[in-house]
């Protein structure tokens, strides 16, 4: 079994506080791939601000390009929309059997994780990977469930909200996204 982390979200866009956490993951913990699974809708989100899906796709596969650890995914754009997680991961692993996933969230997400569509059976069936997100305490590995755990992962608070707002406004943000991105974002990328 290939174990595989599931990195699901808008990436709107991309940036390399998502590379940085991915990539502490595939060196520090037991994952040896990372998946980034491209939402096409959270509906926690209002989608009047997220970037066109195959923009946000293409993005993530030029920030990834190169790097054999990663992939990128647009597993959910054919799902029943809201996709719930639960539905991806339980599809994901029917469509790929040699793999053992688990999905990884911050500890922002933990701390509402048990509203999520069937929660318990996420953490049953897939387990948990929860890195730290700031204002977010996670208690210690041995308060968490069995097959939750919370990995001291680097800090790199970069908000892709920030990240939007700037670029809209004409800021030279390139290092704050992978390379190829920024020069990605200036050409194709604009929000309404």
């Amino acid at each position: 079994m290939i174990k595989t982390g599931i990195f699901s979200g808008s990436f709107n866009p991309v940036h390399i506080g998502h590379l940085a956490l991915a990539n502490y993951l595939c060196e520090y913990t037991e994952l040896e791939e990372i998946w980034f699974v491209v939402t096409p809708h959270n509906p926690m989100k209002d989608p009047a601000m997220l970037i066109d899906d195959s923009l946000r796709l293409e993005m993530v596969r030029i920030a990834i390009n190169g790097y054999p650890k990663f992939k990128v995914s647009d597993f959910e754009f054919s799902m029943p929309k809201p996709t719930y997680t639960i539905r991806t991961l339980r599809n994901l692993k029917e469509r790929y059997p040699e793999r053992d996933f688990t999905l990884i969230i911050g500890s922002d997400n933990w701390q509402s994780f048990p509203r999520w569509k069937s929660a318990a059976d996420i953490i049953k069936e897939f387990g948990l990977i929860i890195y730290p997100r700031k204002e977010h305490p996670v208690p210690d590995n041995t308060a968490l469930p069995d097959n939750v755990r919370y990995v001291g992962a680097p800090l790199v608070e970069i908000s892709s909200t920030m990240l939007r707002d700037a670029l809209s406004q004409g800021k030279d943000l390139r290092f704050f996204l992978p390379a190829g991105v920024y020069q990605f974002w200036k050409d194709s990328c604009t929000l309404e």
